[in-house]
């Protein structure tokens, strides 16, 4: 059996009952997948079921029921430590792109230093008789490498006053803004972010669209019309009479559709009208807008740093290729310059791919203001009377737990006890009115 993550986080919200509408409006799925993953969670965890005099349904589950699912089923385990370990693994994924990088840099130019002290060896040598200043003289490399490292492990040198700011002054704005903004990635993260982004920002847009749009129905107490679910759905165009968008709404929630004397449609959701409590309006987003993708969430000095490294290492990678030609060491020199195409290609890669990702992302917002824009031209478009005549439609049945006929947690005979009189006022209330 495989039990479903959103609907134990929906019934721990929950306080603990729920009914099926409960969860589907939660969690967004469509009814028939909330009612089996209801029930069969109350059946792993021994919940109780409590049935209403209308013959609709709650569930009241324990407190501790992730921790009888625990001990139970070596799955939920296993999930739970999995995902322990991805996570950990995810992270190493994530920063060794950056340790390559780094590492690939360190190498190129710790073999060009080494060709350098090479090359200027073998100059002292054919020079002997004259002077030579004992060192390898002026090396640009050098003093270029000194620099990068220096700005690879402190970041740009700052001016500091006396006090230790930066800037000029104990109250420096500038101070304050660099501690404001202090980013949260590393930069081995900010490698990767640089490298690859963040992730789709919208990969939770089905659950957001109709989580919004159960949301919408229960505010209405079960009964819309079309024009108020239009603002969360694709392809919704209300220059005509057909109501086609409509479809996977009634679908999902098992709408039914009620028509006016005058023809128009409402709609109306009779399992999202079933609930444990009385519901309040929730707040709920007007039209549904889909969060344009950001290139990085690396600051900028560390875009700037990660530019740099990718750059140095092409160009290192080059000029390695070119002056270890004819250069030989039988060593590392040799190792690292049979590796130099493939540093060449991994530095090219690093600076295409994220110019690539930045114009494909420009064209995927531009797309994305399109659609919002298109949502948001539909608010406001509802026509009064057919809010008029879903109400008609528009209930609430609350399962509480004193309307109960039957329920899981006592013996039947006991219940059939305690209802006597229950049982005894119905029965006359049926008698007085035949």
């Amino acid at each position: 059996m495989e039990l479903n993550q959103d609907i134990m986080k929906a019934v721990e919200t929950l306080e603990y009952r729920v009914t099926a509408g409960d969860v589907a409006a939660k969690t967004g799925l469509n009814i028939g997948q909330a009612e089996a993953g209801v029930l069969a969670l109350a059946s792993a965890t021994q919940a109780h079921m409590q049935v209403a005099d209308t013959g609709d349904i709650a569930y009241e589950f324990p407190r501790q029921f992730r921790a009888t699912l625990r001990n139970q089923y070596w799955q939920l385990r296993w999930q739970e430590t999995w995902a322990k370990i991805w996570a950990v693994l995810f992270y190493l994924i994530r920063i060794s792109f950056g340790i390559m990088l780094i590492l690939a840099v360190v190498l190129v130019f710790a073999a060009i230093i080494a060709i350098q002290i090479g090359m200027q060896s073998q100059r002292d040598e054919d020079n002997r008789g004259g002077y030579s200043g004992g060192g390898i003289g002026f090396n640009p490399w050098l003093w270029i490498g000194r620099d990068w490292f220096y700005w690879f492990s402190y970041g740009p040198r700052r001016q500091y006053d006396r006090y230790g700011q930066v800037g000029g002054g104990r109250d420096s704005a500038s101070a304050d803004w660099s501690v404001r903004n202090r980013h949260d990635l590393n930069l081995l993260e900010a490698i990767f972010s640089f490298l690859f982004g963040d992730g789709d920002p919208n990969k939770d847009l089905d659950d957001r669209r109709w989580g919004a749009i159960a949301t919408v129905i229960r505010n209405n107490r079960g009964a819309v019309s079309a024009e108020q679910l239009a603002p969360y759905l694709d392809n919704a165009n209300l220059n005509d009479d057909l109501e086609d968008y409509v479809i996977p709404a009634l679908s999902r929630f098992n709408g039914r559709p009620k028509v006016s004397p005058q023809g128009d449609l409402v709609y109306y959701f009779p399992e999202l009208q079933v609930t444990t409590k009385n519901h309040r309006p929730q707040s709920v987003p007007a039209f549904l807008k889909e969060t344009k993708r950001r290139f990085t969430s690396a600051s900028s000095g560390q875009v700037s740093i990660a530019i740099g490294l990718g750059t140095l290492l092409v160009v290192g990678s080059i000029y390695l290729s070119y002056i270890a030609a004819d250069f030989t060491d039988g060593g590392f020199v040799d190792l690292v310059y049979s590796l130099c195409d493939l540093f060449l290609a991994y530095g090219v890669a690093f600076l295409g791919i994220p110019a690539i990702r930045y114009f494909r992302m420009q064209r995927q917002n531009q797309k994305i203001e399109t659609r919002n824009t298109q949502r948001q031209s539909l608010l406001g478009k509802t026509v009064q009377r057919k809010l008029d005549y879903a109400k008609q439609f528009a209930m609430e049945t609350i399962v509480g737990k004193d309307n109960l006929a039957y329920t899981t947690e006592t013996d039947l005979i006991d219940q059939e006890i305690a209802n006597r009189d229950k049982i005894d006022e119905e029965w006359r209330k049926r008698l007085e009115s035949s």
